[in-house]
């Protein structure tokens, strides 16, 4: 599957390093997850890459600080592993927008994720919120001029160009990952554009679980499976 040559792996976090929970607060991270990961980054002389949905400060509130390239809110903030930003200051969120999505869940029995860059609507507990949630969400990404993702029971809003193969491509234009062939593994809708984004470079994509369609090339079952293959 890897091949000859430097390998640069890119992961998901929700669905790949930690099991999907009710809520994004309610996960179990593994015990010394940080260190791990940071164990594999030298394995792979710094060619690590967390990309996820979720803020950078987020993932560190449940982790601890990073010193690996780590990209947030679906990859549109990206830092290279000392802190450094890659790229311009990614938007912030409007205000008037999370009002808005604070105000239709707690009248509707949804849950809000509010991101810097981003805000989501969870009804894992109430899977038949779904029409209704997408329809306002909808409605408010056009009249705000955001772009609306889908995902396992979330319905997320985002500037535009927030996605996870923008983040591949970038890193691959830094020094620390250029000229290497690069894997990218999630388990998401979202992650379809990292895939994708790995292509162009002559790369790899692997689905965890049994979502079709999908881009990648290679599946594994869940995370148990995925911490067996890298040796985490």
């Amino acid at each position: 599957m890897l091949g000859n040559g430097p390998l640069a792996l890119f992961l998901d976090f929700d669905g790949t390093l930690v099991e999907i929970a009710p809520t994004p607060d309610a996960i179990e991270v593994p015990q010394a997850l940080a260190a791990r990961l940071h164990d594999l980054a030298a394995r792979l002389e710094g060619r690590l890459g967390l990309i996820s949905g979720r803020g950078i400060a987020d993932i560190e509130s449940h982790l601890g600080p990073l010193q690996i390239a780590r990209a947030g809110s679906h990859g549109i903030d990206r830092r290279l592993p000392d802190g450094t930003p890659l790229g311009g200051q990614p938007l912030a969120f409007p205000r008037s927008v999370s009002d808005e999505l604070q105000a239709f869940a707690c009248a509707n029995g949804f849950s809000l994720e509010s991101k810097p860059h981003g805000a989501a609507l969870h009804y894992r507990a109430r899977p038949e919120l779904e029409g209704q949630g997408l329809a306002f969400a909808q409605d408010l990404a056009g009249r705000h001029q955001l772009l609306l993702k889908r995902g396992k029971c979330v319905i997320e809003l985002v500037h535009p160009g927030a996605d996870k193969g923008g983040a591949v491509r970038a890193f691959m234009q830094d020094d620390m990952f250029a000229g290497s062939r690069p894997l990218f593994i999630g388990d998401d809708v979202t992650d379809e554009d990292g895939f994708a984004a790995v292509l162009e470079f002559g790369g790899t994509g692997i689905l965890i679980g049994d979502r079709e369609p999908t881009l990648a090339q290679y599946r594994l079952a869940d995370p148990a499976q995925l911490y067996q293959w890298l040796g985490l």
